[in-house]
């Protein structure tokens, strides 16, 4: 209608006048119920800093699944083609009926769709001798391949979609319905989780079918993803991060194998992680190694018969190219997610240097940081509430001053695991290392003091593994260790940080073990393990001069070596004595050589530092002096 032309005639002023009001009336009426309408639309709701559940996302029945292959950029398994990971989807129905745009958890494993035979017979026989070719592994049987769509993992589910994230998982390369080799750390476990960011944010593509063309998009996703998970599936996050894909904002590794070589290896010396005596690189290579069976003699051939093989070294045990690239301290460059790092001090599984040296170095990279460690072992999430806050801030930027949040959280001795104590940072700034020294007597019980003692001499220790650690920290009296104790506490001692040893020592044969424990006196039998342990370390005397070369010990040469324990933060109770054990071959970890190795041990050029609250006058009043 021309309304100049309405205007013009007189006797239709009014008429035009009512048309008017009644479009203004009816347009009124339209926005008002457009408005309305979008007032009942579910969103995300957030209150405290924290994603609330929303009543309309909490059926599960209502969910929509989907699964897909991604296109990523390689192609490991030689076919010409580039590999495709399986991937699968649970999100809110909204996202489909009403527009609905949410950020999304991911995990990523190898470990969804089956795994190997943990039977010992396949292996490496750790009854071998330091420095000596070992014997060959038997191959364990093929994983019956397994097929789980669309639903691979109900993982994290339930917490996060009735939050209004959606929630994505994938199999890792070559194992499961993913394409690909399974390279245990190499490049493609890193571009594998990547492709998957891209593809939720456009940039990558997803296909119905592992062969086909029919294409799925991520429409309903903002672009905003983090990732999660333990072990190794708190491994693959991490990865991802290092290659700095856009719209990855924030991350959460619980028990992170952040290094291989750390994983398998200590200090030059060949070390089997806790449980699973005789494990390396290339058993746990054919134990996820469940992909596509007519791919899998590629893989064997190409992975662990060749680059595995040709790598790892049972022989000497030195950081190599090979270990380098499976060491992600060394990929931090373009990390740029925020990260939350979770780790167990009494995890002897993955031990808890994984963790305390990513968040050292990304905190010197000025990347956006948190720790949360507990008393524990393998494993353990932080409390809800803090995982909460992380991806809320990062994923839907919410103003939670989260940044501001104490740096360190720490679950105390005998607490549990959702009441960590805040601390400002890890390890705590309020620790210093104070060094301790070793007096004669250690096949008893010498003393470790604070002050040097001169001409305390040499000490000897005869090593056995038939005798474990436990036996040996246990005993009044060995041959087999030795073990110098401070005086019983006065007042509590706080330990924060990573312990250091300088030994200057000697050994019979050209090649040795080196165990360290440090303990808690009395030994308690069948006491929880905080109550024994407080760290421990092992290295191989042979890399006294670096850990990428090695050289054979000339029987009855002193040489001085330098090693870091494990990182620690415990309280030792007044009334107990801290112990250092020094002995060789540690049955839970190192090799089983015959026994009858010596090992000489120069007291008055040994010393060990460990990180005490308070520093050395701390340490003087806990001592007594």
């Amino acid at each position: 209608m021309n309304l100049q032309a309405v205007a013009s005639h007189k006797p239709l002023q009014a008429i035009s006048f009512s048309v008017m009001a009644l479009l203004l009336s009816w347009g009124s009426f339209s926005l008002a119920q457009e408005s309305s309408n979008e007032s009942d639309k579910a969103v995300p709701r957030f209150e405290d800093g924290q994603a609330q559940v929303v009543e309309a996302f909490k059926d599960p029945t209502q969910w929509i699944r989907e699964d897909l292959w991604v296109e990523t950029e390689f192609d490991t398994d030689g076919d010409g083609e580039l590999d495709r990971m399986h991937v699968s989807v649970c999100r809110q129905k909204q996202t489909e009926s009403e527009g609905l745009k949410v950020a999304a958890v991911y995990v990523s494993s190898p470990y969804f769709t089956g795994t190997g035979s943990n039977d010992r017979q396949f292996f490496w026989d750790p009854k071998n001798e330091v420095g000596e070719s070992p014997k060959e592994r038997p191959i364990p049987p093929p994983i019956k391949a397994r097929i789980r769509r669309p639903l691979i993992s109900m993982s994290h589910i339930m917490d996060w979609v009735p939050r209004g994230f959606a929630v994505v998982h994938s199999c890792s390369p070559g194992t499961g319905l993913s394409q690909g080799c399974p390279t245990v750390g190499g490049i493609n476990e890193s571009l594998a989780p990547k492709a998957v960011v891209d593809w939720l944010n456009g940039r990558a593509t997803g296909f119905k079918t592992p062969d086909g063309d029919e294409q799925v998009k991520a429409d309903w996703c903002t672009g905003k993803v983090g990732m999660t998970g333990t072990s190794y599936n708190g491994t693959i996050p991490l990865a991802a991060a290092t290659t700095g894909v856009e719209g990855l904002e924030a991350i959460i590794p619980i028990a992170p194998n952040t290094s291989y070589y750390h994983y398998y290896r200590s200090n030059g010396l060949i070390r089997h992680p806790g449980g699973y005596m005789g494990e390396d690189i290339d058993v746990l290579y054919d134990f996820i190694n469940s992909g596509d069976p007519k791919k899998r003699d590629y893989c064997d051939c190409n992975v662990r018969d060749k680059e595995m093989a040709e790598g790892h070294d049972r022989v000497t045990g030195d950081y190599n190219e090979f270990w380098a690239g499976r060491d992600y301290l060394n990929q931090l460059e373009k990390v740029k997610a925020a990260v939350l790092m979770a780790h167990a001090f009494n995890d002897w599984n993955v031990m808890p240097e994984h963790s305390v040296r990513i968040y050292s170095a990304l905190k010197e990279k000025g990347v956006p940081v948190q720790a949360f460690f507990h008393q524990g072992g393998h494993g353990g999430p932080p409390p809800m509430e803090l995982m909460n806050r992380w991806f809320t801030r990062y994923l839907y930027d919410v103003d939670n001053g989260v940044e501001d949040d104490p740096k360190s959280w720490i679950v105390r001795e005998g607490k549990r695991r959702t009441e960590p104590t805040p601390y400002p940072d890890y390890p705590h700034p309020g620790a210093e290392l104070v060094p301790m020294y070793l007096n004669q007597g250690g096949q008893n019980a010498g003393l470790l003091t604070l002050e040097p003692s001169a001409d305390q001499g040499t000490e000897v220790l005869v090593d056995d593994v038939a005798k474990t650690g436990a036996d040996l920290a246990a005993a009044d009296s060995s041959e087999h260790r030795l073990l110098y104790v401070t005086p019983e506490l006065q007042e509590d001692l706080h330990l924060s940080g990573t312990s250091k040893l300088s030994i200057r020592l000697a050994s019979s044969k050209p090649a040795a073990n080196l165990s360290v424990w440090v303990v808690s006196l009395p030994w308690q039998e069948g006491a929880k393990i905080t109550d024994n342990i407080i760290t421990r370390g092992w290295a191989d005397p042979q890399n006294y001069r670096s850990l990428t070369e090695s050289e054979p010990l000339k029987p009855g040469k002193f040489y001085k070596l330098s090693f870091d324990l494990q990182p620690d933060d415990q309280v030792i109770p007044k009334g107990q004595k801290i112990g250092v054990m020094i002995f060789s071959s540690d049955r839970d970890f190192t090799l089983w050589p015959k026994a009858g190795t010596q090992l000489t041990v120069d007291l008055d050029q040994t010393v060990i530092e460990m990180p005490v609250l308070g520093g050395g006058m701390a340490a003087k009043k806990a001592f007594g002096e």
